[in-house]
């Protein structure tokens, strides 16, 4: 990587640590840092602020570094398969079958929330692999339009079908309204202990493809030159797009800007579109967002907690578009 590329991932890398001290020592309860290192490396007494950091904050911290590294290398993994800029992981379907997962456990079976995390996971992979079926069948099969098309049509039908069950049970709407938000939860290891296989497979397969989409931005027909198989590299691209954006919606809700935009401030900010650069940028500075924005969700109102979701648009957003005025 060039000293620019390299810049932007030590400042990347340096947002996360100092947004992790943060989510770790503010909220509702102020936690000095020398508590928060004496927590973390075992050395505290125990008491109310190891508890907190230890119990609450740090897997909290965890899932928000996991979650936003993980919609960050999603959205860079479609980018660069499906050669679309606006590609993300509502295109393979999967926003809309987690949030049906979502849904029908929240609204329909309310006294099984603890399965939540698991409906989410389940209906966003099961709404990727319809979308996949349907793009690789009949003839042209794999291309990206007919991929592009499937989610488009998936992810509208899974949509409908959220869109009756809030219909159907219109009292229990409001305690869904957190979830459809975005927004992380101080509910212990529990969640991230049954979500965190899925993280793995999604990150391991990403760091696979690296070279391959690379290879893939010079044409298909180059691409298979090489001894590539186009096809196959945007399918393992969408599966591994899928296992993530899907773990994240188990854990966070509806999360859908980090996926957007973090690979377009990533690819600005270091001025190429290589993989081996854009794939753990997008991943340290997805997790950043998540963390700061987060940690504004906690404490800009404490002790409510608001949505992470719109704090970090608001985060967000205007980076982008001084990203944008700078670099367009």
């Amino acid at each position: 990587m060039s000293a620019r590329q390299v810049s932007v991932v030590t400042v990347a890398a340096a947002a996360v640590l100092a947004a992790a001290a943060a989510s770790l020592a503010l909220g509702a309860v102020h936690v000095p840092l020398s508590d928060v290192w004496a927590s973390i490396t075992g050395s505290a007494e125990e008491g109310p602020f190891e508890r907190i950091v230890t119990q609450l904050r740090l897997p909290r911290t965890l899932e928000a570094i996991a979650v936003g590294a993980a919609l960050g290398v999603a959205g860079a993994l479609l980018q660069g398969a499906l050669a679309n800029p606006l590609a993300s992981p509502d295109v393979i379907g999967v926003t809309g079958g987690a949030g049906f997962g979502a849904m029908l456990i929240l609204l329909a079976f309310p006294e099984k929330i603890a399965l939540l995390p698991a409906g989410a996971l389940l209906f966003g992979l099961l709404a990727a692999t319809v979308v996949f079926v349907i793009a690789w069948s009949g003839p042209n099969g794999g291309s990206i339009g007919r991929l592009i098309l499937a989610g488009i049509a998936v992810g509208a039908l899974f949509t409908a079908a959220m869109t009756s069950l809030m219909t159907a049970y219109p009292d229990r709407v409001p305690s869904a309204i957190f979830w459809l938000a975005g927004g992380l939860t101080s509910d212990g290891w529990g969640e991230i202990e049954a979500i965190w296989p899925y993280f793995a497979a999604g990150f391991v397969i990403a760091l696979l493809l690296v070279r391959p989409l690379d290879r893939l931005q010079l044409g298909d027909e180059v691409a298979a030159s090489l001894g590539m198989r186009p096809q196959l590299v945007r399918l393992c691209a969408g599966i591994a797009a899928a296992l993530l954006a899907a773990s994240a919606a188990a854990l966070a809700g509806l999360l859908g800007f980090l996926g957007l935009v973090v690979p377009h401030i990533v690819r600005m900010a270091g001025g190429t579109s290589a993989h081996g650069f854009v794939v753990p940028a997008s991943a340290l500075s997805g997790a950043a967002l998540l963390l700061a924005g987060d940690t504004l969700a906690r404490t800009v109102r404490a002790p409510v907690e608001l949505p992470v979701g719109p704090l970090m648009v608001a985060i967000g957003v205007p980076l982008f578009l001084w990203l944008l005025r700078r670099t367009v």
